[in-house]
């Protein structure tokens, strides 16, 4: 069988990279998605994740232009073949309360978070139909769930990629192609690693399980819902939050 292809967005972040090792040892081609100017951070990244895993690559876009993405995948596309798994993972935070929140800031975490999924998703969704074949998987958060103080704009466009998810799994479910969410807690990554440590004390007190989650039992997830096997699993949300949010 052809080894089929991953391409993970925001793919050289923390939770990205542990997404696309996973993938990779699970035997995908794996593509991480990376922001054009950051490209020298990307090549060093490559050649840190090709120690390991020899069939990673990268590829530049802007996720939030609709031709940069075009063009990203077209290419991916040329050199390595067609995508069969899609991991929607890019995402910003610009934090501030409704009433002091520029435009600027929520366009900023709308466009990234969430019209980055459409963006992307628009370019593979009919190969993956018409081959009858596809994994799509849209990383939320636990607080496009529950709300979060000062993430107005967040919290907005996490809760709108799971409503993307539902429709869009009703639309490819009789093809062969599942869409789903994965709605993380907290996990540890460089970002919240920067947070005052009272701050992630309290974080922790309020999560059952007592501890923050790794970008590992992510990426675990995420591979669970790539799996050709996994056929019947279509428009969930899968939260990974240590008990942090329950719902029936």
């Amino acid at each position: 069988m052809t080894q089929r292809i991953a391409l993970v967005t925001g793919g050289t972040g923390g939770i990205g990279t542990a997404i696309c090792r996973e993938l990779a040892a699970a035997g995908y081609r794996v593509v991480a998605n990376y922001f054009p100017p950051e490209l020298q951070d990307a090549q060093k990244w490559l050649a840190e994740q090709q120690a390991d895993y020899q069939d990673m690559h990268i590829a530049a876009a802007d996720v939030t232009d609709f031709d940069s993405c075009a063009a990203m995948v077209k290419s991916i596309e040329a050199d390595l073949g067609p995508i069969d798994i899609l991991v929607n993972c890019a995402g910003i935070t610009r934090d501030k309360t409704l009433k002091r929140m520029s435009p600027e800031q929520w366009h900023a975490v709308i466009n990234t978070n969430l019209n980055s999924a459409f963006n992307i998703t628009q370019q593979v969704i009919t190969g993956m139909t018409e081959r009858g074949f596809g994994r799509i998987i849209n990383i939320s958060s636990v607080n496009g769930q529950k709300g979060q103080f000062g993430q107005a704009n967040y919290s907005a466009a996490k809760a709108g990629l799971h409503g993307f998810t539902m429709a869009l799994a009703q639309e490819a479910a009789a093809k062969g192609v599942t869409v789903n969410t994965v709605s993380p807690g907290y996990i540890e990554t460089a970002m919240t690693s920067a947070m005052p440590t009272e701050v992630l004390d309290m974080i922790v007190n309020s999560v059952p399980v007592g501890r923050m989650g790794s970008p590992e039992e992510i990426a675990f997830t995420v591979a669970w819902l790539a799996d050709e096997r996994n056929a019947y699993t279509t428009g969930a949300n899968i939260p990974v939050n240590g008990g942090m949010y329950m719902s029936a």
